[in-house]
């Protein structure tokens, strides 16, 4: 038995309580959590804007040790450390053969089929995102768990699992931030406090960091901000805030707005921000009724580009060591993103300070 955080149904509470965990089957693996990072995309399954089989253990961000392997697993053993990978991809579809592996369609399947069960009444369990870290421990499919780095600490590298990954990929795979390029970031939690990270190693500046809570322009400086605005009316919405952002950026706008709230007003935002030409990245993941509108004259006229970003489109495989390096040079802090260690029990008023707009990244820590 193992204790863990379970959603029991869409938009009620999560309960704290013990679970049957099986022994890994045919290629797969079971690790005990030594952290996991609370992530927006954990509260947007638990109000059903992303969808997930019910009752479910949340969470995705997560590192720890391997305890035991199932049948046919070679890649990994017992005593390994690792990262989970919430996405991993198949290697045969479509999207995997044009080497886009952050859209593989068959990436979230584990999600689908239960892999625990209730202590209390053997109910069927289903692992959110496939990976189930608000747990002590778990059960993954193989091809879901990456080697730590060397030099990068166990605990802090649950965050590389998901927000340090999108951040980074949103800096320098998606919009492809050139050293001297303005940026601006809107949304200061986690992924934002991380993409100010990467765009700071990119040589980005200036750097300007938007968020509704002003007690965020601390963390955001320390991240690579220079500048700090604070979104705290519809003004700012309306048209107030694209005016200063093009004020910071030499009157013309900024050359890259990175968008991580999934908010129509702060993607519209975002792009009105940006120059003649400039490129926005939204990483934020919104509900079905944020409804974005354009002129077809804007369009045309400003030349603009406007992106989505699924997991920073990354490879980990290929990302991880890269990022690993500016970890232990010192360049990339993971310890600046956490702004609170906790238990399981912590989860909702994390959920709820990520609903109010405070603090970094939460991480559970076992």
């Amino acid at each position: 038995m193992v204790r863990a955080a379970v959603l029991p149904a869409v938009n009620a509470p999560l309960q704290v309580t013990e679970i049957d965990l099986p022994e890994p089957g045919p290629g797969q693996v079971r690790i005990r959590l030594a952290a996991a990072g609370v992530c927006h995309s954990d509260l947007s399954l638990s109000n059903g804007t992303l969808r997930q089989p019910v009752p479910a253990v949340l969470g995705h961000e997560g590192a720890g040790t391997v305890t035991s392997v199932g049948p046919g697993v070679t890649d990994v053993a017992p005593g390994d450390q690792v990262i989970l990978n919430w996405a991993p991809s198949c290697g045969d579809c479509h999207f995997c053969g044009l080497a886009e592996p952050w859209l593989c369609t068959r990436a979230g399947r584990a999600g689908n089929a239960p892999y625990a069960k209730l202590a209390a009444d053997g109910s069927a369990l289903y692992p959110a995102l496939g990976t189930a870290v608000f747990a002590e421990e778990t059960v993954v499919p193989a091809h879901a768990v990456l080697p730590l780095p060397d030099g990068v600490p166990l605990t802090d590298a649950a965050l590389l699992g998901c927000a340090v990954l999108t951040g980074w990929g949103a800096v320098h795979h998606s919009a492809r931030v050139r050293a001297g390029e303005s940026v601006v970031v809107f949304g200061a939690g986690g992924v934002g406090l991380a993409t100010l990270q990467a765009a700071r190693i990119a040589g980005a500046g200036p750097i300007v960091a938007v968020d509704v809570s002003p007690e965020k322009e601390e963390l955001a400086r320390a991240s690579g901000a220079t500048e700090f605005l604070v979104a705290d009316d519809a003004a700012f919405f309306e048209k107030a805030g694209a005016q200063r952002i093009r004020e910071l950026t030499g009157g013309v706008g900024a050359d890259v707005a990175v968008e991580c709230v999934g908010r129509a007003d702060t993607i519209r935002t975002a792009w009105s921000s940006t120059r003649r030409g400039g490129r926005t990245t939204v990483v934020g993941i919104g509900g079905q009724d944020q409804r974005v509108t354009f002129s077809a004259l804007e369009l045309f006229y400003f030349g603009r580009t406007l992106s989505g970003c699924v997991y920073g489109n990354s490879d980990p495989a290929r990302d991880l060591p890269v990022i690993a390096g500016h970890v232990r040079s010192g360049a990339l802090d993971l310890s600046a993103l956490v702004t609170g260690r906790i238990g399981l029990d912590g989860i909702p008023a994390a959920f709820d300070a990520m609903l109010a707009g405070r603090g970094g990244r939460a991480l559970i820590v076992f």
